[in-house]
């Protein structure tokens, strides 16, 4: 088949098509499939009208300009529809039933239902996007809340098929009456790649090799700052040797909080920014770490996200102890790839980091366990048949398409 995935935005600096849209096209692409991405390049004005090759996949990024904010939008919406029907797809995959993406498939189903030959309309969402989701998070103005609304509620039931990345997603999909048999359950995965160099990030960062490392990869919003604050200090009192790299970028500037609380709690010459990294620095860094600690409010948004973040972790062989909420559980299996807490009781989560900290041999024998567990039952290969297979039951034989045509 011939396949047009329609992305939300471009490929930097945001981690959609590096985390979840190139790897799926590179096993699709292997299965004897053909990938084409098409992105808006907004996050990245300087790629606008490039083409450019990623891992084998052709990524084409629609030119941007004049207009920019709500004026853009149409003009957008029209260049991601006719650069995708100018690739003479069989099926166009639109990631993220929302913004530009979701106003060019708004007008793709149109065009179907007036009769244009253009092909079977696929919809992934890896977020809950309406209220008590995405839209009370971001500062959106009301008009865009309501479009982003509307949108996530009139593509999926609409479209021949829809993926979605959690379990949380998937009764959110069914719940708009869309039958099961047109719904797959597409988690985000992970490929057989080598673990990094941890050596070399700790001498670079001048930890030493003996020195218990926990990781904390993250954008800061999925958890309390207080929570996080607590862990350190309290995981600091039962191990003073421990150091606390944490990689990723916040967006209210709860780096500096993190390091106003050190101060005070005593546990700023433990910590170890990382920052924001390159994607070719992230293996390394987590491979410095002894174990890695995710912890994951119990909301709306967190049970409907699929961390690729915590595969990164999983995939790199370090043990993981997460709290129990939402897709975490499906990745993580107690006794086997990590260790589960209760989101509410800080202490326990704490209390777990510890004991594994202070037992390497048992942090070495999980984080190992957990990669397997990672690589056998969330392959991008497996996944990729299935959606493979999923596009062919829906396009050959659905009575659904053939109301459609």
């Amino acid at each position: 088949m011939n396949i047009v995935f329609l992305a939300p935005f471009g490929i930097r600096p945001k981690g959609t098509l590096i985390a979840r849209m190139i790897p799926l096209a590179v096993e699709l692409q292997a299965l004897g499939h053909r990938v084409t991405i098409i992105a808006p390049p907004y996050t990245n004005p300087e790629d606008s009208g490039k083409t450019e090759v990623v891992r084998g996949v052709t990524v084409k990024n629609i030119p941007l300009g004049p207009f920019t904010g709500a004026l853009a939008a149409p003009l957008l919406a029209h260049r991601l529809f006719w650069l995708a029907r100018r690739e003479r797809p069989d099926i166009i995959h639109l990631f993220k039933p929302k913004g530009y993406g979701g106003i060019a498939a708004m007008v793709h189903l149109f065009c179907r239902r007036l009769g244009f030959p253009l092909p079977p309309l696929f919809v992934d969402t890896d977020d809950w996007e309406g209220k008590g989701g995405m839209n009370d998070m971001h500062p959106y103005s009301r008009a865009e809340r309501i479009v982003f609304g509307f949108q996530e509620q009139w593509l999926p039931p609409r479209a021949a098929g829809v993926t979605v990345a959690s379990r949380t997603l998937q009764t959110k999909i069914w719940g708009m009456g869309i039958a099961p048999e047109r719904v797959l359950y597409l988690p985000n995965c992970v490929e057989p790649l080598p673990s990094g160099d941890g050596g070399r990030v700790r001498r670079n960062l001048g930890i030493p090799a003996e020195a218990p490392l926990l990781l904390l990869y993250t954008r800061f919003f999925e958890f309390s700052q207080e929570k996080l604050h607590f862990l350190f200090a309290e995981i600091r009192r039962h191990i003073p040797a421990v150091r606390f790299l944490v990689v990723g970028q916040g967006r209210r500037g709860e780096e500096k909080l993190l390091l106003a609380a050190g101060g005070e709690q005593g546990f700023s010459d433990n910590l170890v920014m990382g920052g924001w990294l390159e994607p070719a620095e992230i293996a390394d860094y987590l491979a410095a770490a002894d174990v890695a600690i995710y912890p994951f409010s119990d909301t709306l948004i967190n049970r409907s996200k699929c961390p690729a973040k915590l595969t990164e972790i999983l995939r790199s062989g370090i043990p993981v102890v997460a709290d129990n909420v939402g897709q975490l559980a499906e990745y993580v299996k107690p006794g086997v790839s990590g260790v589960l807490c209760d989101p509410g009781d800080w202490q326990e989560m704490a209390d777990r980091v510890a004991e594994l900290l202070a037992d390497p041999a048992r942090a070495k024998e999980l984080g190992t366990a957990g990669r397997e567990y990672m690589m056998q039952r969330f392959s991008w290969r497996n996944y990729a048949e299935r959606l493979s297979a999923f596009y062919s039951s829906l396009t050959l034989t659905s009575p659904f398409l053939s109301e459609l045509r």
